[in-house]
């Protein structure tokens, strides 16, 4: 009888002392897909690559509120990795075609997140859009078109900037003192240009390294105003309109002359966009065509002195083309997508960090740092910058016109930027013109194969 009940009382040991490591277990969170927080529960980690990794106003805000996120959910954790904008197509294209892609990640709109799209890499975050119709609301007209995709008109991504690429900033004081207007015609740029160069002082700052500055800040604003927005579509579909077409030459023969009149500063293909930022900033040229970035990034970099002696406006017309005049290149920017692999509280947490990072408090606080919204938002004009409050209400009153990259295929972007680098160093027009004919006409075949 003894010896029963000390075998019972064995047996009672174990099972208590089984059930002490089960719960042990789940407090450490010793499992294949989370770790223990706090409370006891689950914690699920997800994993988020974004190109906020300058000192700029917003690369802070971003980063910041991915660190708020952190903690307002303490059974989640962001493992987030920051790549510097430069690089950040190339790296996200690499593992994407190797697919490893992160549970969310930062995307341009456009021909950028089509790609991910067509390859089954994505999935929908019409969730929040239903969950939220006041937030879906708020954003501009057709800021959400962009993202939409398939025939049921799902949702996968929303922006949270507005790219406009094409304001043209100028020195103040440097226009006043050689007596020069703000140039709203193509021939009072050139103008401009030469009164500049006569007196030793740059014309345009541009650092095109990274060969995109070019196409997206100027060319892009120029051949709209020669070609029309409506051939340029017509081209990109290769419906009766070619880029080897006489009116796209002409367009490439405008930036041509911009070059040719020594508008750069030299080696500007040999300089990346910030330093041609602080190039202009330091008072070495007079203007620089550069997009809404260039306001956040001067906001945290250059003193009060140095923004208010800032101006701002669009590029000058092309009279006798066939564009509209009052346009700036841009319309809705980049966004955070889902990665399509993402399942059960993976995708959950996906959703929430989306939301967090676009919802109508990072709206405003993205606003508020000086840079551009496709979101009705009431900014505080006392943490903004004159330079961002003038931008904002001039970009307001214009309408937008394509950023070619944006609809152009992977390819033909390429071949546009490469071509546009050949043009700055002295290339012909027809053979940039060739190439980017050839690059969009095999995207469009291969699609209509598909």
């Amino acid at each position: 009888m003894k010896k029963t009940i000390f075998l019972i009382g064995i047996l009672l040991l174990l099972l208590l002392a089984a059930c002490g490591d089960d719960q042990n277990e789940q407090a450490n969170g010793d499992s294949d897909n989370s770790d223990g927080s706090d409370n006891g529960e689950e914690k699920t980690t997800i994993s988020f690559w974004h190109n906020f990794a300058g000192d700029d106003l917003r690369a802070r805000t971003i980063r910041d509120r991915i660190d708020q996120f952190n903690e307002d959910n303490p059974n989640i954790t962001v493992e987030a990795e920051a790549i510097p904008v430069d690089g950040y197509r190339q790296r996200i294209s690499t593992v994407a075609a190797a697919q490893e892609l992160p549970d969310v990640f930062f995307t341009y709109s456009g021909s950028f997140t089509d790609q991910f799209y067509e390859g089954n890499l994505i999935q929908p975050i019409t969730p929040l859009i239903d969950e939220n119709p006041d937030w879906a609301d708020s954003f501009l007209s057709s800021a959400l078109d962009i993202y939409e995709y398939g025939d049921e008109e799902d949702i996968y991504s929303v922006p949270v900037a507005m790219s406009s690429t094409s304001y043209l900033f100028y020195n103040k004081e440097l226009f006043e003192e050689n007596n020069v207007q703000v140039p709203e015609t193509w021939d009072e740029l050139m103008d401009a240009i030469d009164v500049f160069n006569e007196q030793g002082i740059t014309p345009l700052a541009m650092g095109n390294q990274a060969p995109w500055v070019a196409q997206s800040t100027t060319f892009g604003a120029i051949a709209d105003r020669v070609t029309g927005t409506d051939w340029f579509m017509d081209a990109v579909e290769q419906n009766g309109a070619f880029f080897t077409d006489p009116v796209f030459i002409d367009a490439l023969g405008y930036f041509k002359e911009l070059v040719d009149a020594n508008a750069y500063q030299e080696g500007a293909n040999s300089i990346d966009n910030t330093q041609a930022e602080q190039y202009f900033a330091q008072g070495k040229a007079a203007m620089m065509i550069n997009g809404s970035w260039t306001i956040s990034s001067l906001a945290s970099s250059s003193s009060e002195e140095v923004l208010e002696n800032i101006g701002v406006a669009l590029v000058p017309s092309i009279p006798e083309g066939e564009g509209r005049e009052n346009t700036i290149t841009g319309g809705p920017g980049g966004g955070f997508v889902l990665n399509k692999n993402a399942e059960g509280d993976v995708k959950e947490a996906g959703l929430e960090l989306i939301y967090y990072l676009s919802n109508d408090e990072a709206q405003k606080e993205i606003a508020e740092s000086n840079s551009m919204v496709m979101y009705d938002v009431d900014i505080d004009e006392d943490k903004v910058s004159p330079l961002y409050y003038n931008a904002f209400n001039l970009v307001r009153g214009a309408e937008f016109a394509p950023v070619y990259d944006l609809y152009l295929s992977a390819a033909a972007g390429e071949a546009i930027n490469n071509g546009l680098q050949e043009i700055m160093l002295g290339g012909d027009l027809e053979p940039v013109a060739e190439n980017l004919q050839q690059a969009q006409a095999q995207s469009v075949e291969e699609d209509d194969d598909e």
